[in-house]
């Protein structure tokens, strides 16, 4: 160990957050996923030896934890001794391009996803999350886009009747920023230009299951199945937004019981009995509202920091796996070790 490093470890308390969390999981198994993402690797060949991929790994993590973008995440990796201790980055750090690279490649290899996974296994291995949920609350929110449009469209989807009753999702397929995959959406009187995050949390300790983004006038009635969890939970929560026969078809078919709030209709208001479970439900929805309450405030994730779906879906991913080790972090109180 250098003496910057020995230095940090004196200065920087045992209760540091990051401190805590580059002890609760075994990052070497973490870092074994990440083998083989550069040539150099694995025969020695293409060019100057790259950083090591789970230092990498780990200082992409920070910058979505603190909202970084890259050239304030390569200032803080060079000054702040938490993120020398966490990353294990010290002396020349990788610079502002090293690290946009790094976090589109990836995105590329769908590694984001893969150890979003892996480090959820993690958890459950050591006790801080359940190894199976019984229920998953599923819900979507509002990501503006990182590019600021001039122009509105005049005609535009309106939440919750994007495409009830048939698919209109081409009607205002024309862009009018950078952004190719945003789209515009109507929200009550306010209009937002971006994109849908959709997740899935767990109902018995709100970690985040599964995550999946869409242009924002994609209708959520749509978007239930591929939000579900890969683990089958026995019962899956939602709003009125995913209400619809289909849905419900398809929960039955996959083995999966019905908690989507049931929607009136025209001419027929609800029944004594559907209004009770309505309530029961919404008891249950809580847990997704607070994953977006502190994806927005704490993680600051209220508009995307890059174009496209892809690379946005991928930033939600990253700010889900951050949200996730944050509630291990404050599930567990680590002996202070000499």
């Amino acid at each position: 160990m250098s003496f910057l490093a020995c230095e940090a470890k004196a200065r920087v308390k045992k209760e540091n957050k990051l401190i805590k969390l580059s002890k609760i999981i075994d990052w070497k198994k973490i870092g074994k996923h990440l083998k083989g993402m550069y040539a150099y690797e694995i025969n020695g060949t293409g060019g100057q030896k790259p950083y090591d991929s789970l230092k990498m790994y780990k200082a992409i993590l920070l910058g979505q934890w603190y909202n970084l973008s890259d050239p304030e995440l390569e200032e803080a990796l060079e000054v702040r001794l938490d993120f020398m201790l966490f990353t294990g980055l010290e002396g020349e750090v990788p610079d502002e391009t090293t690290l946009c690279r790094f976090r589109n490649r990836l995105k590329e290899k769908n590694l984001d996803k893969l150890l979003f996974k892996e480090i959820n296994l993690a958890l459950e291995k050591i006790g801080l999350k359940v190894k199976k949920c019984s229920g998953a609350v599923i819900d979507a929110t509002i990501i503006e886009s990182a590019s600021r449009p001039k122009t509105t469209v005049e005609i535009m989807s309106l939440d919750r009747k994007e495409e009830d009753t048939t698919d209109n999702s081409e009607e205002n397929d024309i862009t009018y920023a950078k952004d190719p995959d945003a789209r515009w959406l109507k929200k009550g009187k306010k209009c937002y230009f971006g994109y849908k995050g959709f997740i899935a949390t767990s109902e018995e300790d709100g970690y985040i299951e599964k995550v999946n983004v869409t242009p924002a006038n994609r209708s959520e009635v749509k978007e239930l199945e591929r939000s579900l969890p890969d683990k089958k939970p026995e019962r899956v929560y939602a709003d009125k937004g995913y209400t619809s026969k289909d849905n419900r078809k398809m929960l039955r078919s996959k083995g999966i019981k019905d908690g989507i709030l049931e929607k009136a209709v025209r001419g027929k208001k609800l029944s004594y009995w559907q209004k009770k479970k309505n309530k029961l439900i919404s008891r249950k929805r809580f847990i997704v509202e607070q994953a977006f309450g502190t994806l927005k405030r704490g993680f600051k994730f209220t508009r995307a920091a890059y174009i496209t779906r892809e690379k946005v879906e991928s930033q939600l991913t990253l700010k889900a796996t951050c949200f996730n080790l944050l509630k291990a972090i404050n599930k567990v109180k680590l002996v202070q070790v000499n």
